[in-house]
C-alpha cells in the first residue's frame, strides 16, 4: 500500500525535471539577453558622456577662448574650407562621432537640431527622436533609452539633450543665419544619439545544445503549425462563403435601399421598426409638389428627353429634401410627396420649419434647373406647385404580409394636394395649422378659405411670399420664366462688387425690351 504514494512522487519528481529542463533553456537565453542589454547600455552611456565631456571641453576651453580673443582664427562649420579655421563644437561632435562609428561598425551616433542654420539641410527626426526631445525640453536633467531585441542581437538608442552653453548662446544669438536668436543657457538645442548593435553571440554554434533544444521545438511546433493551416485552410473555406454571401446580402440590400427613404431604410435594418403591418397616429408636415401642365410638356418632348428631364428634378429635390431631414413618401407621376415627423422628428416646430425651408431651396433649385435646361435646348420650363399641411396622419406599414408600403393616410395628406392645387406656378401655400408654426420665419397672406372633402372646417390657406433670415430680415427673391423670359434674383445673396454689373445688366435688359415692345404699347 505504501509503493503507491511513492510511484505518485516519482511521477510529480520527474514531471518537475522535465520542466525544469524545459525551462532552462529559457531561462539562459534570456540571461544572454539581459547581460547583452545591460552591456549595450553601459557602452552607450559611455560613449556619450564621452562625446559630451570632449564637446564641452573643447567648447568652454578652446572655442570660449577663440571667440573671446577674436583674431584670424575662424569658428565655423565648414573649416576645412577655409586655412587655420576650427570646427564649431556641433562639427567637432559629428565628425568625432564618424570616426568612432568607422572603426566601430555596430556604433551610429547623431548630433541634430530641429533648429538648422538656414544654409544647412534639415534633419530628418523619427517617432522616438522627436518624442525624446520634447520631453528633453520639459526636463533636460535625463536620458532617454529604446531597446529593441531580436532573435539573435539588440539594439540600444540613447538620446540626451545638447545643453546651450554660454559660448553657445553667444554664438547661435549673434549669427545671421540662426534660425533662433533667443537662447538662453541651459536651453536644450537638439539631442545627441548613440546607438548601439550587438549580437547575442559571436559564435552562434558555440550554444549547440540550445541550438539543438531549439531545432526539436521547431520540428514539433512546425508539426503543430501543420495542423493548424490545414484547420485554418478548412476555416478560411468558411469565411470565403461567408463573406460572398455577406456581399450578396449588403449588395442586396444597397440596391433595396433605393426603393425606399434612408430613414425608413435604416430603421428596419437597424431593428428599430418591424416589417409587419402596422401603423400609429403622428402629427406630421406634408409636403406636396406638383408640375403645371405636365401633360403639355410630355407632348412637346420626346419620351427620352422627357426622362431624363423628370428624373433629373427628382434627384435634385430628393437630394434636397434629404438634407432638410424629410421622408420621401412616394413619387405619383410628376408629383412628389414628402412628410416631417416619422420616423425621425425635432418636433412639431422644427418639422414644419424643416419642410419649409425645404420647399424654399426647391423651388430656388428649379430656377438653376431651368435655366440648365434652357441651355439644353429645352424651350418651356417647368413649374411647381407647392403644398404644405400639418395634421394628424396614421403612419405605417399598409399593404399586405406578402407587399405592403411605408406610407401615411389621412384627410390631412390630401388637403396638402389640395394647397397644392390652389398655388400660383412657382409659388408655396401652406395651411393655417402649417403657418402658425412658422410665423415667426415667414412674410405670407392669406387667401379665400376654401373646403376639403374629409375635412369639416373651413380652411384658410397662405401664400408664402418670402422667407426671414435668422436676424428678421426679409430674404426678397424674384423669380419668373416665361418664353423668352428665364429670369431669377436673390438680392442677399449678391455682394456690393457685384450690385453695380447686376443693374447694368437689367437696365440694358429693360431698355431693349422698350425698343421691341415700347412701355404704351
Amino acid at each position: 500500500m505504501k509503493k503507491i504514494p511513492n510511484a505518485k512522487t516519482g511521477y510529480v519528481f520527474a514531471l518537475l525535471v522535465v520542466l525544469l529542463l524545459v525551462g532552462l533553456p529559457i531561462a539562459v537565453w534570456l540571461d544572454l539577453s539581459n547581460l547583452v542589454e545591460t552591456n549595450l547600455r553601459r557602452q552607450a552611456s559611455d560613449m556619450n558622456s564621452i562625446i559630451s565631456s570632449v564637446r564641452n571641453y573643447y567648447a568652454n576651453n578652446v572655442v570660449g577662448r577663440v571667440l573671446a580673443s577674436p583674431g584670424t582664427t575662424k569658428v565655423i562649420h565648414n573649416y576645412k574650407d577655409f586655412p587655420g579655421a576650427i570646427p564649431i563644437p556641433a562639427t567637432l561632435s559629428l565628425e568625432l562621432g564618424k570616426v568612432i562609428g568607422d572603426q566601430q561598425q555596430n556604433i551610429k551616433y547623431r548630433f541634430v537640431s530641429d533648429y538648422p542654420f538656414k544654409d544647412r539641410a534639415s534633419h530628418p527626426f523619427d517617432e522616438f527622436e522627436t518624442d525624446a526631445l520634447g520631453r528633453l525640453r520639459q526636463n533636460s536633467h535625463q536620458q532617454l533609452t529604446r531597446v529593441s531585441s531580436s532573435v539573435f542581437s539588440d539594439d540600444v538608442r540613447l538620446i540626451a539633450p545638447v545643453i546651450m552653453e554660454q559660448p553657445c548662446v553667444n554664438c547661435h544669438n549673434s549669427h545671421p543665419e540662426s534660425p533662433k536668436t533667443d537662447w538662453k543657457v541651459g536651453d536644450v538645442r537638439g539631442i545627441q544619439e548613440v546607438s548601439i548593435t550587438q549580437p547575442i553571440k559571436g559564435d552562434i554554434f558555440a550554444y549547440k545544445y540550445l541550438l539543438a533544444y531549439f531545432v526539436l521545438t521547431a520540428a514539433v511546433g512546425s508539426l503543430f503549425i501543420a495542423l493548424q493551416r490545414r484547420q485554418a485552410a478548412t476555416i478560411s473555406g468558411m469565411n470565403a462563403e461567408l463573406e460572398a454571401k455577406n456581399d450578396f446580402l449588403d449588395s442586396l440590400s444597397t440596391k433595396i435601399s433605393r426603393y425606399l427613404s434612408p430613414q425608413i431604410y435604416r430603421s428596419i435594418f437597424s431593428g428599430q421598426k418591424d416589417v409587419t403591418i402596422h401603423t400609429e397616429r403622428k402629427k406630421l408636415t406634408i409636403f406636396f409638389s406638383d408640375i403645371q401642365d405636365f401633360t403639355g410638356i410630355t407632348e412637346r418632348l420626346q419620351p427620352e428627353q422627357m426622362t431624363q428631364l423628370l428624373n433629373k428634378y427628382f434627384t435634385e429635390m430628393s437630394r434636397i429634401a434629404l438634407a432638410h431631414g424629410g421622408t420621401i413618401d412616394k413619387f405619383i407621376g410628376d408629383a412628389m410627396l414628402v412628410f416631417f415627423g416619422d420616423p425621425e422628428t425635432q418636433g412639431e416646430v422644427d418639422d414644419a420649419k424643416s419642410c419649409l425651408r425645404m420647399a424654399v431651396e426647391m423651388q430656388h433649385q428649379i430656377a438653376g434647373l431651368n435655366a440648365e435646361w434652357r441651355n439644353a435646348g429645352i424651350q418651356d420650363p417647368i413649374r411647381v406647385r407647392m403644398g404644405i399641411n400639418t395634421g394628424f396622419c396614421n403612419v405605417g406599414n399598409f399593404g399586405s404580409n406578402d407587399r405592403m408600403d411605408y406610407t401615411i393616410i389621412g384627410a390631412e395628406a390630401n388637403l396638402a394636394a389640395r394647397l397644392q392645387s390652389i398655388a400660383e406656378p412657382g409659388n408655396i401655400v401652406v395651411s393655417y395649422e402649417t403657418y402658425a408654426l412658422v410665423r415667426d420665419i415667414v412674410v405670407a397672406r392669406a387667401l379665400t378659405p376654401i373646403t376639403v372633402k374629409g375635412i369639416s372646417r373651413e380652411v384658410i390657406p397662405y401664400a408664402i411670399r418670402s422667407v426671414l433670415d435668422s436676424t428678421g430680415k426679409n430674404i426678397e427673391v424674384f423669380s419668373e420664366h416665361l418664353t423668352g423670359l428665364d429670369f431669377y434674383l436673390n438680392a442677399d445673396m449678391i455682394d456690393a462688387g457685384d450690385a453695380r454689373h447686376v443693374r447694368e445688366v437689367l437696365q440694358d435688359a429693360l431698355k431693349a425690351l422698350d425698343r421691341r415692345t415700347p412701355p404704351n404699347s
